[in-house]
């Protein structure tokens, strides 16, 4: 008996198969109050500064783990207005601080003891340099998971629905909702 050689080998599954691609749902107001009220709760001053500050100004992941605290707090405090240069474009994004943001990023400045020209977000093992992409993402995927949601249904980050009226009105602009992350193109 002769073996065929044009017989293939079985086909493997393909590593997207059953899982969600292209554009992910963006995170519900109701999403972001519960991550919100679980950071507040747990005490993570720097989680909830780092999530507050990623949804007041929609940068992507790489921009709000570059940022250091003159961006956001050139004189110690938060202030209510910041300009942040993003890396992919270059082009300079101004963005309204929330009062509860501000607070937020206060207490974690005063909590960390941060410094102008540091960053605003370091690496815990690496003096001097920021927290990597890679680590926000997995720092997003575990809030979104803290709420039993699934985190590939949402991308690494995405921003609130642009309806909602507990949100600030500099949200309603012209570029709609962003995924915020590592990964995404706007």
């Amino acid at each position: 008996m002769q073996v065929n050689e044009t017989e293939t080998a079985p086909k493997r599954a393909a590593w997207n198969k059953g899982k969600l691609i292209g554009a992910k749902p963006p995170l519900r107001p109701k999403h972001v109050w519960s991550i919100r009220t679980k950071l507040q709760i747990a005490d993570r001053k720097r989680d909830l500064a780092m999530f507050n500050l990623a949804i007041d100004s929609k940068l992507r992941g790489c921009d709000v783990v570059a940022l250091k605290v003159e961006n956001i707090a050139p004189h110690g405090y938060a202030v209510e207005r910041a300009t942040v240069r993003q890396k992919k474009t270059g082009v300079p994004v101004r963005f309204e601080v929330t009062e509860q943001t501000r607070q937020a990023v206060d207490d974690y400045i005063r909590a960390a003891d941060r410094n102008p020209g540091d960053f605003l977000f370091a690496a815990p093992r690496r003096p001097g340099r920021g927290l990597s992409t890679r680590q926000y993402a997995r720092l997003v995927g575990d809030w979104i998971r803290g709420i039993g949601l699934d985190p590939c249904m949402f991308g690494p980050f995405a921003a609130p629905d642009q309806g909602d009226a507990d949100l600030p009105a500099h949200r309603e602009s012209s570029r709609g909702p962003t995924i915020i992350g590592p990964f995404e193109d706007r």
